[in-house]
């Protein structure tokens, strides 16, 4: 049964070895023709360059509540972290001190005013009996010295009436600021003392200032294009948190000096903050405007490779062949690589096929257009960041 098998699958195995040699000695690999890839030229468009720095938010003020009257605290007229008016009443002391010096105060100043009217009287009676001549001129001087110090007496009340009435109303404490409070820092029934208490302090909400340090690379910069006075430069913010500058604002101070042990300048922006979302301290990432706007060649930054220690774009030539250009790359706005130089306007750059592109060979090039995201309107995503410190960590 075996052998009876056997002998029927030879012949039919030599057929298709048949077969198989036949068919395959007749057929070639097909020829591959030129790889297509899509070019396009460099999209034109003005730019600006951006620094970047790291720093905090800042109050632009910042006062500690401290009484301007001796006394016990009589009452606290605020919720600890609401936000307060310009002159709201904030804290009051025991008035009745104040009271009872302002009512000696006032007897004081009657009886100056009533000894100043007596010495006007005797002063005219003795100016009479001297036109009469029966009074010495030794008495009316006199007289008339009385009546100079009463009215120095009556300024002096008046002054000192004043005074008091100023006493009374430091037992109102009141907001010198608008902005948002902190927490009472002492209870009613505790004594306070005339400008060492702190109460309270109190914070300004809108605008803020934005502080950071620049390096004296980047202030040697400035000064060498022209702009060493960088008031009124627009400045972007975003949060540690936020992937986007949301937050602008303005340069509005660059201090005189350099911080001789860290080799920076301090610099400061003032940034609006309508709703109180910011706070004082929150850090922060800014970046200030570096140059004008100026017209620069843009390429999709998967475009651009790295080849040892240089970049390179894929160029192709008129005779369609592939040649690889070195560039000098700038920051990147959305999707887009800016290109310093290295490639014209003219030039068709390779946006999409790269991987099967080789400098010198022949490529099928298909039209194409450069895109930008709409990411791309924002600053610089990876613009060279500074040597900045956040401030007040040195």
């Amino acid at each position: 049964m075996y052998s009876k098998n056997r002998q029927l699958l030879i012949p039919a195995l030599a057929a298709t070895l048949a077969l198989a040699g036949c068919g395959g000695g007749g057929q070639q690999p097909p020829q591959q023709g030129a790889p297509p890839v899509t070019v396009s030229a460099p999209l034109v468009q003005d730019v600006v360059d951006w620094d970047e720095f790291v720093g905090r938010f800042e109050a632009v003020q910042n006062v500690e509540v401290r009484p301007r009257a001796t006394g016990y605290l009589q009452g606290v007229w605020f919720k600890d972290g609401q936000y307060v008016q310009k002159g709201q009443l904030l804290f009051t002391i025991d008035p009745r001190p104040a009271q009872a010096a302002v009512a000696q105060a006032a007897a004081q100043l009657a009886q100056a005013q009533a000894t100043l009217a007596n010495a006007q009287t005797e002063y005219a009676r003795s100016e009479a009996l001297v036109a009469q001549r029966a009074a010495s001129q030794e008495e009316l001087e006199q007289r008339r010295a009385a009546l100079r110090s009463g009215s120095a007496q009556v300024a002096a009340a008046q002054a000192n009436l004043r005074a008091r009435k100023l006493d009374l109303g430091f037992t109102r404490v009141v907001a010198p600021l608008s902005g948002r409070i902190s927490e009472r820092k002492v209870d009613v029934g505790n004594t306070v003392a005339t400008d060492q208490t702190v109460l309270t302090t109190i914070v300004s909400v809108d605008p803020l200032h934005f502080v950071f340090q620049g390096s004296e690379a980047l202030l040697l910069k400035y000064q060498r294009q022209g702009t060493g006075d960088r008031n009124g430069t627009p400045v972007k913010i975003k949060l540690s948190d936020e992937s986007e500058y949301s937050h602008s604002g303005t340069l509005d101070f660059v201090d005189n000096a350099l911080d001789a042990g860290a080799g920076t300048i301090r610099a400061r922006a003032i940034v609006s903050n309508p709703g109180g979302f910011l706070k004082p301290g929150m850090f922060g990432s800014a970046r200030l405007e570096a140059s004008r706007p100026y017209p620069a060649l843009l390429v999709p930054d998967t475009a651009v490779m790295a080849d040892a220690a240089r970049q390179i774009v894929f160029v192709v030539d008129k005779s369609n062949t592939v040649t690889a250009r070195p560039v000098q790359t700038g920051p990147l706005r959305g999707n887009l690589r800016v290109i310093r130089s290295g490639i014209t306007k003219d030039d068709r750059v390779i946006i999409d096929g790269t991987q099967r592109a080789r400098p010198g060979v022949k490529v099928t090039p298909q039209p194409g257009k450069i895109t930008e995201t709409a990411a791309a309107s924002a600053p610089p995503s990876d613009a060279p960041a500074s040597t900045a410190l956040p401030a007040g960590n040195r």
